[in-house]
This record gives structure tokens, C-alpha cells and sequence, in this order.
């Protein structure tokens, strides 16, 4: 049997899949397709995404809190009804923004857009936005400004298998995105592979036996290490001037920004040797075009994005690549590795504060217009732009702050930072409604919960992390009550006097092309038939005819000028830096076996045996002077909170750093700890990096040695 061809629930390389019927745990088996980015193979995640569909406490009914405090069951109609009257009640007494919607990136494009719709059509509020401001948001705005355009990829991904030399600064796709790897191979063959991480993660790995080099910095010096890299390549004559000149609008303001950053100065500043700084620009530049070279390519992941710095961080990135003469040119680039499965398709059509479909800004009186005439309503009647992720969260509950919020595909109490003041402001709220397909830690702080269909459940489409649109189809049938999220959507807006919103995303993903039309990201030309026939579409696709756009910037970049922006940035260190009191950093990241809050990923017996709890990874330097081994429980403090958790006593951390994972919630979130202190362009807060008191964890009253300054 064919079975049903769709792809994996889960990060943005989207890898295809077929779904076939079996007795047992999900009802389906899952079996790799081969495709151009997971090359028939998947990873832990993939093979036993099956079994999330089936899961023991999957939410199959309505749940409305009652008096005594309970989620019991109701009926859709009781639930629907009930959220409709406390909305049109909190929005008489304190007006439209008093209510706010939270997406996710994990949301179908035709859910996306529909969140989007409902929030400015239906609520008519400002307050909408979602956990991708988490995820992408500093590419985002470093490529816009730069380039004038946001595609995480914009170039397939295959493109990587021919290049000399690949420069990942922040990502561990080895465990992230592990049938990624396969497209490294011809670095790592040339010596190419050059990895920044402060962990020798899987990643870096990958680099030994000649095969490239790990540039292993301080937390939080990405930007200056990245900014000494292109100081080698300028000052030692290593550039494409000829690139620069034509299509780029101010190469000197490129060379002045990087001028002061010598090697050895960078080396101060992250640790890592001059030397070995000189060896990766040059090898770099060894590999672009300029030099004869067989391609290169600069990548950034959350590590370099999760920082009040981050857009800076990416922004340096795309001057190394624009001095290299990267970008538009075949088998080169510069680009973003999307992390979340519909990061991409998730934040071009409007479930961000400041976008409308297509990725239009909702401050353009042209967009505004557009957009408002397929919605049938006045372009007056639409909102503006409304509060970023963070600060939409902190203003939940505060004198003249929303009073309700709807949360569609997000769990904020593992996946926000500074975790003590999220939970306090969802507590104050006088409503929260949670859409989920488990219950989630949000899920179980609600008002009211509606269960809701899941990836093999539905229809629709996503966009992966090159900005290919892909089907996804249903497999089996949703369990219970379970309905889509366009259902909500659709109910939560009849109830409101709102029409025109369909529960059929084949109708609503139409809707979104002509939404998306003329657009930035334009998916006009794209239809479900082209997808089913097999067409690989890349956006933009402006019409039917269009063939998509797999690689961009060939012909100039999306700026008014056609070139490229240069933005002159410099380092700064993190927001929460070292003291006395808490002299080392902690950084967060992923585990091979879970996936982002691990709401779904800990409910697999498999994945959640692997890596059942958290940990923090500690350099055995530390563990010596604390006296403490593996499993010993040991306490980080931050200023925003702590938590006690067994160590894991590794060489593959710096001895100044501490490594937690993210997807454990309750007592076991590391985003306790975590800065909520925001980049001033993307609005992304401080995950990656904060300075962490470590002590070994004690009974009231003992004392606990620590690890201080001068250890």
C-alpha cells in the first residue's frame, strides 16, 4: 500500500513521510519518503510520532474550570458559548484590546492565517502574537533590514551538499534536525565544517578528524567573534570588492564596523584562540566563489539569535557573507535554519503583532486595504500593531492590559523565559482558553480547554525552513470530540456576529492566496493541486503559471535600491552578565530525544525512557571543586529564580558555562531561570545566556559549597 503521503509533525526541515495503518499504538505507521531534505531518513522523533496521536491523556473533550476549581467535561456548545459571553462582557466593560490571542509556529498555514483573521476581524484586538517571536525574530529583522525580505532559506538546502565550507553559528542540527547532516558531508570531506557553540555539541562533533574546526566561545560573543572573522577577511584581502562594490550600498561602512576587531582582541573578548580565528576566515574564504572555491555558506541558529543582542549577532553574520560575496550567488548564501515544524509559513500570515498575510506590515495603508477587502470589512476597522510575545505576556492582567487570552498551540509555561512572572500574569487573567491536543502545563492553568485535531488528524499545509509549502493530509480520523482549530475559530466568531469564517482549510488556505497576493511572501500561485501533483513550490509564487522561486537574490536583493543593506553593528555583552555572586552562564538548548516544551515528545515511552528529567551539563573542573559526580543534585540560582536538578559532569561544556535543555516543565523548567529582557528591534528575549549562581543542592540549614570567582 502507498499509504498517505504527508510529512513529520514536528521542526521545520518538514522531512516526508507515509502514513499506513496498523494495529497498535497511534494506528498508523510512519515510513520515510525520500525527498530533498531528509533523503528517505528521519530521526527518534519522526519514527515515534505516531504515538502522540494516542497518547493516554489526550484531551478528547471540552473542559470548563468550575466552581471548586475542576476542569470538567462540557459539550462544544456549553464551552463555545460560554468563552463567547466572557468576551463580549470583559470588551463592553474595558474595550477590544482587553483580549489578546497567542499562536504557535507549529499551527498550519490555514490556521495561522485564520488566528490571525479572528484576532483583527472577529475580537477586532491588537494583542495577537506567537511563539515564533521566541524562534525567529532576530533573522527575521536582520534579513529584512538587510535584505528586505525573510525567508529562513533562500535557497534549497540541498545546495549545502556541494559547498567547501559551511559556518554554523548557534545551531546543533545533529540533534536538532538530524537527517540534516547529510547535507554537511561535503564540507566535512573539504575541512570545512566550522561549528560556534560553547558546548562540543553533537554538532561540533562532527567537526573532528580533520573534518573542520569548533570555534567554542564564551557565551554570548557570537557577534564579536563573528566580527573578527570578517576583519581577516577584509584586512587580509580575502573579499569579493567587486561583489561589494555593486551589490552592496555601503562597503565602507562595512570595513570601518570591523576594523578595530583584530583577533587577538577577539580572543579576550570569547576565548577563542587568534589563531584558530585566522585558520576559519581563511578557510571560509577559501570556499566562496571569489577564490574559485566550491561554495560557501554562513548559517545561524537560536544559539546566536536567543540574545538582547541577537539581531546584531545575525546581522554581523550577513556582512561576513556579503564581504565573502555570498548571497544570490549559486551554491553560496547566507541563512536561517527554522526551527519550529511552520516557523516559516507561521509568521508570514499574520499571527505576528505587526504583520498582516503575506507577510505585509499592518502599519501599510496598502496592505491594510488589500487584506481588508478580502475580509469583507472597512480598512479602518482593522487594528494596528499591537505588543510583542514578552511584552504582551507582562502586560496580562495590569491596569489597561488584556483580561483574557486565547493560547493556540503554544505551552508558555515551559517554552517563556522568567517563568515566575509568566505564571503570576496568567493567574491574574479572567479568562484563559487553551487549545491543545494534550494537557499541557498552560493547558491545565485554563479556564477552559478545547481539544483539537493533530497533524495526521488534518489537512492543510506548511512552509519548510527553505520556504517550500508542503502538504499535509489526513491519515486517521481525530479521537472523541476533538475538532480543528478552525472550528474554534469559526464558532468563537459566529458566536460574535462575525460571518466568513470557513472550518474547511482547503476554503481557507484560497482565502490566504488571495490574502497573500502581491505580498512579500506571495502564495497566490500556489494551489493544493500543484502540491498533490508534485510541484516543488518555493515562494514566491505570484501566479499559477510561476514555476515558485527556490534561490533568491540572483538578479538584487528586495530592497528599494536592489542592493543589499549593510548595518554597521558591534558586541556588547549579555544583558544578565557575570558577578561575584553568579560567576558562571547558563545556556539552554535541545536534546536529540524531545522537541521544543516536550508536551508531546515526554508522552513517548521511548523518547521520555532516553531522557527522562533534566539535567545540567557541568565541566568536570566544577565538579571537582564542588566535590560532586554524576547525578549529585545540585542548585542554579539566577535573579529571577531557582531550581535543583542532578548534574551531569562533561568536558563538552566550557568550564564557565552550565548547560540545561528546555523541555521539561513544572519544577524541572529551566526557563525559571531564564531573561525576559528583550532585543530592541526583534523584540526576542535573552534565553541563551545569563549569569547562574551553582551550588551543590543541601537540606535546610546546611552549608552548600558553590562555585565562585577565583575556583
Amino acid at each position: 500500500m502507498r499509504g498517505v503521503p504527508t510529512h513529520c509533525p514536528y521542526c521545520a526541515l518538514q522531512c516526508a513521510t507515509s502514513l499506513h495503518p496498523v494495529e497498535g499504538p497511534g494506528g498508523v505507521e510512519v515510513r520515510p519518503r525520500d525527498f530533498p531534505t531528509n533523503r528517505g531518513g528521519l530521526c527518534r522523533k519522526g519514527w515515534t510520532a505516531p504515538e502522540v496521536l494516542t497518547v493516554p491523556d489526550r484531551l478528547t473533550t471540552p473542559l470548563v474550570r468550575n466552581a471548586a476549581g475542576e476542569l470538567v467535561e462540557t459539550s462544544w456548545d456549553l464551552a463555545l458559548d460560554f468563552v463567547a459571553e466572557r468576551i463580549r462582557s470583559l470588551q463592553s466593560a474595558h474595550g477590544r484590546d482587553t483580549v489578546a490571542v497567542f499562536g504557535g509556529g507549529g499551527l498550519t498555514n490555514e490556521k495561522a492565517y485564520a488566528l490571525g483573521k479572528f484576532a483583527r476581524v472577529a475580537l477586532k484586538t491588537a494583542n495577537v502574537d506567537y511563539n515564533g517571536r521566541f524562534c525567529m525574530s532576530s533573522a527575521a529583522a536582520a534579513t529584512n533590514r538587510a535584505f528586505g525580505i525573510d525567508r529562513g532559506l533562500p535557497f534549497p538546502l540541498a545546495d549545502l551538499g556541494g559547498a567547501g565550507a559551511v559556518l554554523l553559528v548557534g545551531s546543533n542540527i545533529a540533534e536538532t534536525m538530524p537527517p540534516a547532516v547529510a547535507h554537511l558531508q561535503g564540507a566535512r570531506d573539504a575541512g570545512g565544517l566550522l561549528v560556534v557553540d560553547p558546548r562540543r555539541s553533537a554538532t561540533a562533533g562532527l567537526t573532528a578528524d580533520g573534518a573542520g574546526t569548533h570555534l567554542q566561545a564564551t557565551p554570548g560573543t557570537d557577534l564579536a567573534l563573528v566580527l573578527a572573522l570578517t576583519h581577516v577577511v577584509l584586512q587580509e584581502g580575502l573579499g569579493d570588492t567587486s561583489y561589494l562594490q555593486e551589490r552592496t550600498d555601503d562597503p565602507d561602512a562595512l570595513i570601518r564596523s570591523t576594523a578595530s576587531w583584530w583577533p587577538e582582541r577577539a580572543e579576550r573578548v570569547t576565548g577563542v584562540p587568534a589563531a584558530t580565528i585566522r585558520r576559519a576566515a581563511r578557510r571560509l574564504a577559501a570556499a566562496a566563489p571569489v577564490h574559485g572555491g566550491a561554495g560557501a555558506f554562513i548559517l545561524t541558529g537560536r544559539g546566536a539569535e536567543q540574545h538582547s543582542k541577537g539581531t546584531d549577532t545575525v546581522t554581523a553574520c550577513i556582512n561576513l557573507a556579503l564581504a565573502l560575496g555570498l548571497p544570490g550567488r549559486l551554491g553560496s548564501g547566507y541563512g536561517c535554519i527554522t526551527g519550529q515544524g511552520n516557523g516559516q509559513g507561521g509568521r508570514e500570515h499574520g499571527q505576528k503583532a505587526d504583520q498582516l498575510p503575506g507577510y505585509r506590515s499592518i502599519a501599510d495603508s496598502v496592505a491594510r486595504a488589500h487584506v481588508a477587502d478580502v475580509w469583507r470589512v472597512d480598512p479602518s476597522e482593522l487594528p494596528g500593531p499591537g505588543k510583542s510575545a514578552v511584552e504582551l505576556i507582562n502586560s496580562l492582567g495590569t491596569p489597561g492590559g488584556p483580561k483574557a487570552l486565547l493560547v493556540h498551540g503554544s505551552n508558555l509555561l515551559v517554552s517563556a523565559p522568567n517563568l515566575a512572572s509568566v505564571r503570576e500574569r496568567l493567574a491574574s487573567l479572567d479568562l484563559l482558553v487553551v487549545a491543545d491536543v494534550v494537557p499541557s502545563e498552560t493547558a491545565l492553568l485554563a479556564d477552559v480547554v478545547f481539544p483539537v485535531t493533530q497533524w495526521a488528524e488534518e489537512d492543510g499545509t506548511m512552509t519548510s525552513l527553505e520556504g517550500r509549502v508542503l502538504r499535509r493530509r489526513t491519515a486517521v480520523s481525530p479521537p472523541g470530540q476533538v475538532r480543528s482549530d478552525l472550528a474554534v475559530f469559526a464558532g468563537l466568531a459566529e458566536r460574535l456576529g462575525s460571518a466568513g469564517f470557513s472550518t474547511d482549510p482547503a476554503e481557507v488556505f484560497e482565502e490566504l492566496r488571495r490574502a497573500s497576493a502581491g505580498g512579500k511572501a506571495d502564495y497566490s500561485g500556489i494551489t493544493w493541486e500543484r502540491l498533490d501533483s508534485g510541484e516543488a513550490l518555493f515562494w514566491p509564487v505570484p501566479d499559477e503559471g510561476h514555476p515558485g522561486t527556490p534561490r533568491l537574490f540572483a538578479d538584487g536583493f528586495a530592497t528599494p535600491d536592489g542592493k543589499a543593506h549593510v548595518v554597521p553593528v558591534d558586541h556588547r555583552p549579555i544583558a544578565d552578565d557575570l558577578t561575584a555572586e553568579a560567576p558562571l552562564y547558563l545556556v539552554t538548548g535541545r536534546l536529540l530525544q524531545h522537541y521544543q516544551s516536550g508536551a508531546q515528545t515526554r508522552r513517548v515511552p521511548e523518547l521520555a525512557e532516553a531522557e527522562p528529567e533534566v539535567f545540567a551539563e557541568i565541566h568536570p573542573r566544577v565538579a571537582a571543586q564542588l566535590e560532586i559526580g554524576d547525578g549529585r543534585p545540585v542548585r542554579l540560582r539566577t535573579a529571577r529564580g531557582s531550581m535543583v536538578l542532578p548534574a551531569r559532569v562533561t568536558s563538552d561544556v566550557r568550564p564557565d558555562t552550565v548547560f540545561v535543555p528546555f523541555h521539561f516543565g513544572g519544577a524541572e523548567a529551566v526557563n525559571e531561570l531564564t531573561n525576559d529582557v528583550l532585543d530592541p528591534v526583534s523584540r526576542m528575549p535573552e534565553f541563551k545566556a545569563c549569569a547562574v549562581e551553582l551550588t551543590v543542592a543541601m537540606l535546610a540549614g546546611s552549608s552548600a559549597p558553590a562555585w565562585g570567582v577565583g575556583s
